[in-house]
């Protein structure tokens, strides 16, 4: 019971903090706002044209592979760290063998279907 009162104890604390930070900006921040401070821009820069424009589905598609690729690299540190200190170091490489072979055989699979084709 008590391992729960430690976690109650930082949820509760954790609340706290992120509600007095939200609450002290609020109160802090200065209110003047004019013309120029509502306008839209971009960099610096004023905007050209409609906001609202069709982006090619290979841009989305670079992104997501990216991710899983970070993903990939999320993984593969850590357990390299402490691959010595695994107790059984040939299925720990198995396993990320086995990790490595499906990452590698969707990146197979996006680069046949032309995916990582930037037109």
């Amino acid at each position: 019971m008590l391992n729960y009162g430690y976690v109650a104890f930082f949820l509760f604390f954790g609340v706290v903090f992120v509600a007095g930070g939200l609450a002290a900006s609020f109160f802090i921040r200065p209110r003047n706002p004019s013309a120029v401070k509502s306008s839209i821009y971009e960099c610096g820069v004023e905007p050209v044209g409609g906001a609202w424009m069709q982006f090619h589905v290979g841009t989305y598609m670079i992104a997501l592979i990216f991710v899983v690729f970070e993903v990939e690299t999320a993984f593969l540190f850590p357990w390299a760290t402490v691959f010595r200190a695994l107790g059984r170091p040939m299925l720990a490489l198995t396993e990320m063998g086995i990790f490595l072979g499906i990452l590698a055989l969707g990146l197979a699979y996006a680069w046949r279907k032309g995916a990582l084709e930037w037109l």
